[in-house]
């Protein structure tokens, strides 16, 4: 069962592409803020694909089960995730359907996953670029829980987002779930991993 088949003459060249929302550079990698990134990084591992270049980012190309997918890590910073997002979905004839935007969700507690399409902006800057350059919240989400500080944390949220995973949250078990979550979503479809994952 296919979500994002498409034919005629205007037809993707893909089936899906993944954006994993983080900021580059060194310091970020480990971030909350960067889960985005280590999604598509377990995908690209897992699949022996290699990064490149290209629209303010690095792409990489891959199949899953025959499905030709597409991932990407924009580098245009969080707030402007939107320029390089815009640019791949129109290279590749995207509709929104078949974009998967992979990102950090405080209202979810750490480890958490709900796949959704459309829905609020919740106050994250890479949603809300992507949503202004496509002209629609109508694509596809993986929200995957980072939690929110905890008692006693004095610090606010953004400061908290932009800092490590803790060692008791398993950053690798949730970025391997995650990275699940996507192709189940690509082989079999949002709903089935809605049931699955959500």
């Amino acid at each position: 069962m296919r979500l994002f088949r498409r034919r005629g003459e205007a037809a993707s060249s893909l089936d899906l592409l993944v954006v994993g929302l983080g900021n580059p550079g060194r310091e970020y990698a480990g971030n909350r803020h960067n889960v985005g990134w280590m999604v598509v990084d377990e995908l690209a591992r897992r699949h022996g694909a290699s990064w490149r270049g290209k629209f303010s980012g690095q792409l990489a190309e891959l199949r899953i089960d025959d499905h030709r997918v597409a991932l990407l890590k924009p580098e245009t910073y969080m707030n402007e995730s939107g320029r390089s997002v815009q640019a791949a979905a129109s290279f590749f004839k995207v509709e929104p359907d078949a974009l998967l935007v992979v990102h950090d969700e405080s209202d979810l507690e750490p480890g958490r996953l709900q796949a959704r399409l459309g829905g609020g902006l919740a106050g994250h800057n890479g949603l809300r670029s992507i949503a202004k350059q496509l002209g629609t919240p109508d694509f596809l989400r993986l929200r995957v829980g980072v939690g929110r500080p905890g008692r006693g944390d004095p610090r606010p949220l953004a400061d908290y987002v932009l800092s490590n995973f803790e060692p008791a949250e398993d950053a690798e078990a949730i970025v391997a779930r995650a990275a699940d979550a996507v192709e189940t979503l690509d082989t079999e479809g949002l709903e089935r991993a809605q049931q699955k994952y959500n």
